[in-house]
């Protein structure tokens, strides 16, 4: 299932350049631009991303995976979908960008409880950054975030710096991966 996920991201996410001509988030220009959405919303995407992401959770009591919207959100739809045809059952939430401010006021969206584990998810890490956010919104909300799970690590010092949050951290594909990919399919 990763070899297909590797050429799918290939093939509808991930472009690559000689020259840095991509803007990242950050403001850095990059030689690698990864936008998982085509990925994670298509149908065969879904099925790999969540059976992969439900593979890395599995069997560590996780209850719950989720992330910031909206990059997280189609892949912890789809490892609750996945859970639900597999087991153990792991349900999904969503961590707003900003804070809802009517009504109950709070971070996370979903069918999860304080004192919960649950994993937090990310489509892409280059720095960290959004995974951090997502892990601390999680926590202010009474969640137990055991583990991290990114879709693509752009091997760019995110992952150490997630782990500096969470001792557990996984990243199902790496730029290295898609860049070997993409080369032979030159």
């Amino acid at each position: 299932m990763k070899q297909e996920l590797i050429e799918l991201l290939c093939k509808k996410s991930f472009q690559y350049s000689e020259e840095p001509v991509f803007k990242l988030v950050s403001g850095r220009m990059s030689r690698f631009y990864v936008n998982c959405k085509p990925t994670t919303l298509s149908a065969r995407g879904l099925f790999l991303v969540g059976n992969l992401v439900l593979d890395a959770v599995k069997n560590q009591g996780i209850e719950a995976v989720g992330g910031l919207t909206f990059g997280a959100d189609p892949i912890a739809v789809a490892t609750a979908f996945a859970s639900a045809l597999k087991g153990p059952y792991i349900n999904a939430f969503s961590i707003r960008k900003t804070q809802k401010d009517h009504g109950i006021v709070k971070w996370v969206e979903g069918d999860v409880r304080p004192g919960q584990q649950v994993a937090i998810i990310d489509d892409v890490a280059t720095t960290g950054g959004s995974t951090v956010k997502a892990i601390e919104r999680a926590r202010l909300e009474g969640l137990a975030v055991v583990k991290a799970v990114i879709l693509v690590d752009r091997q760019e010092g995110g992952l150490e710096n997630i782990r500096q949050h969470v001792a557990d951290v996984s990243a199902l594909v790496t730029r290295d991966e898609l860049l070997q990919w993409y080369k032979k399919g030159e």
